[in-house]
């Protein structure tokens, strides 16, 4: 049977532990050892880990002295964003080269819609594996991918192989691949929403797809439509290459400038609460998180992650702002912090029709 909806070929290209993996290229001795890029002093945090840290259980977002404690070899550098912004636009460059539609998630990650592309290639499966190849001979960066109908199965895909691989699942390979997943390997179910489907019986994709619509939304809320859909294949996000930056938002500046994140975490729930009111007073969802943090001296900087389905709660919304402050380290005493909410539903212009088709099962990816 067709699918009744549009499907497409999608790439989503994931760099391998992108910020260490820079470090290790422009300084060859740090190669093959453990690093961490951040602080490793008792306030500092990983904002990323080379494999042969993850090896030891070293993440980003832990503190830097339980990494070294968990890996007493561990090597600290301080992150150049700047370098790995170079680099990011220099991969970016590569991907236009395929398509004009591509959507960077982060400095590290991209959707592309391949379904028609500048090389006239019909494989997807070909032309990750030939980006992944030029990735790596033109910039010395070692990348994974996954390929797929859609964004969020591609997204999933691109974790299977990882690293320096890819996994492709075709059009009638969606439902079973999806049923046999674990739940924790789904885009967009964090460590307590797994833990809450833990208590209903679902672990996999298959108990997930067993729970009806009305059992979703009543334990998950808005989120329920997207479990509901996903689990089924179902994912229409295009793949979009400009974003009409309306958003909302709220922030606070502080009477005593904050100098470490644990102090933070109060002021944000706060900020989370305003913006979720804003939010609901609006009747919309967003997929674009981004939190602003100015410092004592007045610099600004800006951290923002982008999900794959739209959000309004407020714990999704406190969860990810807090992610995004461990990021990477402070660079000075904060004296305002805000949340905002971007890429907002009914903001995005759509794309012509002509860049997804309806196909039979026998599409090749």
């Amino acid at each position: 049977m067709p699918y009744d909806f549009p499907i497409r070929k999608i790439i989503h290209i994931d760099m391998d532990a992108f910020y260490a993996s820079v470090e290790q290229l422009d300084h060859p001795e740090l190669r093959g050892k453990p690093l961490a890029v951040g602080g490793g002093s008792k306030r500092g945090v990983v904002a990323a880990a080379s494999y042969e840290a993850r090896k030891f259980g070293v993440r980003s977002a832990m503190s830097g002295a339980l990494a070294k404690k968990m890996c007493p070899e561990l090597i600290f550098v301080k992150p150049r964003f700047e370098r790995y912004k170079e680099l990011s636009l220099k991969i970016r460059s590569i991907f236009f080269e395929y398509t004009e539609l591509v959507e960077p998630l982060s400095l590290d990650e991209a959707y592309l819609d391949v379904t028609r592309n500048k090389v006239g290639n019909p494989s997807a499966t070909l032309i990750a594996k030939e980006i992944r190849d030029r990735i790596y001979t033109e910039l010395g960066l070692k990348a994974s991918a996954g390929i797929s109908i859609n964004k969020f199965i591609a997204k999933v895909a691109s974790d299977i192989n990882k690293p320096d691989g890819q996994k492709t699942v075709n059009p009638e390979e969606v439902v079973p691949f999806l049923e046999k997943l674990d739940i924790r390997k789904f885009y967009g179910v964090g460590k307590v929403t797994a833990e809450k489907m833990y208590q209903f019986g679902i672990f996999t994709g298959l108990d997930l797809k067993g729970k009806s619509l009305e059992f979703l939304e009543e334990h998950f809320g808005k989120s329920g439509m997207f479990y509901y859909q996903v689990v089924r294949g179902i994912h229409q996000s295009e793949v979009k290459s400009h974003r009409i930056p309306k958003s909302l938002g709220a922030e606070r500046t502080f009477s005593e400038n904050l100098s470490s994140e644990v102090f933070m975490k109060e002021r944000l729930t706060h900020i989370a609460a305003e913006l979720s009111k804003r939010i609901d007073k609006s009747d919309t969802a967003g997929k674009t998180i981004t939190l602003k943090i100015k410092y004592s001296d007045f610099t600004m900087q800006t951290r923002s992650k982008t999900l794959p389905y739209y959000v309004s709660d407020r714990e999704l919304i406190l969860d990810t702002s807090m992610e995004l402050l461990y990021q990477q380290p402070l660079d000075n005493s904060v004296r305002l912090l805000g949340i905002s909410l971007s890429n907002l539903k009914g903001a995005e212009t759509s794309q012509k029709q002509d860049h997804s088709v309806s196909v039979q099962l026998k599409f090749e990816l």
